[in-house]
């Protein structure tokens, strides 16, 4: 993986171990030589996971539908800004530019650039790793639900599988690293 994309808040949130993980996520990218892709934005946890990465010295990839960019959002010192016309096509160039995903806390958006990655994982639209960084607990009722989902018969276990969990950056990265899609969807 040289390019992972993060899936994050563009809120702070309000639990300071969020923010830490954030900042040791970045420096976890840096240490190993990964390119960052992310939304593009200045704030919440998406501005403090690019500010690592920059302040550091690594390659950031910002995606950024126009009307956002729009609202004074952008950060102002990315290697790269992506330009796309909405959310739909923000999402299909971050798929395209990366080669792994992170999901970080975050709000709606966060979740469901999340579920659109995993289903086309699960649909064998693309084979890369999706971890989900589970920081103090903070998915635990997500990943509740998700489990009720597979004993109602809504999720396939197998595809449930398939969203990598930790709660550390470490050793989220290295199931990543080991990650390896099955030959075969099954959904």
């Amino acid at each position: 993986m040289k390019s992972i994309c993060v899936f994050c808040g563009s809120s702070d949130g309000k639990d300071p171990k969020i923010t830490r993980a954030a900042i040791a996520l970045g420096e976890a990218l840096l240490q190993r030589g990964n390119h960052l892709v992310y939304g593009g934005a200045k704030i919440g946890v998406m501005g403090t996971i690019a500010q690592t990465v920059v302040d550091g010295g690594g390659r950031v990839i910002g995606v950024i539908p126009e009307f956002l960019k729009k609202k004074e959002v952008l950060h102002a010192n990315l290697y790269e800004v992506i330009t796309t016309k909405n959310m739909n096509d923000r999402k299909l160039k971050m798929l395209d530019i990366s080669d792994g995903f992170i999901t970080l806390p975050g709000g709606f958006g966060t979740l469901e650039e999340l579920f659109e990655i995993a289903t086309g994982l699960q649909l064998g639209q693309h084979k890369k790793p999706i971890g989900l960084l589970n920081i103090n607990g903070f998915y635990d009722e997500l990943l509740a639900s998700l489990q009720k989902m597979v004993l109602l018969g809504f999720v396939k276990q197998q595809n449930l599988d398939l969203l990598l969990l930790d709660k550390t950056v470490d050793g989220l990265l290295k199931k990543m690293d080991a990650f390896e899609a099955p030959d075969k969807t099954v959904w």
